[in-house]
């Protein structure tokens, strides 16, 4: 189960635009369209190198840095469109709702099977993850995603979120490791 639903099938895909980016641990400012802003800690690799149509057995050629980023969304938005069988675009697209950590080599971090990244709230633990428990593994999401699109050097793929989401208040703050490594701290504005 993710998040109480089944094991989906196939990766859930969505995109973010690049206004939704935020780098260098610079403040996420609460939106004034939601009254459910929460959080989804997420792996992050970045493309190194144009593809298509790449077979799963080559897909560890197109990455080479992965940090830890924060999937923000409106729950409120996203429920009601689900519900309706709408997109869920407006739900995780909006300014800022895309923060990204520190981007570290792969090379440098050892086994990629069994990687371990948390997420810290005001301290405390709400998120930890491993990538041993992935559903779908970065090299599947790849090639699965380059079946669809071309994929270009520095686009970003949030690969999934373990369990532990939650709500988003002014002045909380969000630290996320990859291992032990602080890759993310930014303050909730």
């Amino acid at each position: 189960m993710e998040m109480g639903r089944p094991l989906p099938a196939e990766p859930i895909v969505f995109l973010k635009p690049d206004s939704s980016i935020i780098k260098n641990n610079k403040p996420f400012f609460l939106p004034g369209f939601s009254n459910n802003i929460q959080y989804e800690a997420e792996l992050v690799i970045k493309i190194s190198r144009l593809g298509k149509g790449i077979s799963p057995k080559f897909a560890h050629r197109y990455y080479d840095e992965i940090t830890v980023g924060i999937d923000i969304t409106a729950r409120d938005i996203q429920n009601r469109h689900a519900a309706a069988g709408l997109p869920w675009e407006l739900s995780k697209c909006f300014d800022g709702a895309a923060p990204i950590g520190k981007f570290i080599p792969v090379n440098s971090i050892g086994d990629l099977k069994n990687l371990d990244f948390r997420l810290e709230l005001n301290g405390r633990v709400v998120q930890q993850g491993t990538t041993s428990d992935m559903i779908f593994s970065f090299n599947y999401i790849i090639a699965y995603l380059s079946k669809f699109f071309t994929l270009k050097t520095g686009d970003l793929i949030f690969t999934g979120t373990p369990s532990g989401v939650g709500a988003l208040k002014k002045n909380d703050n969000l630290s996320a490791y990859l291992a032990d490594q602080p890759v993310l701290d930014f303050m909730i504005k």
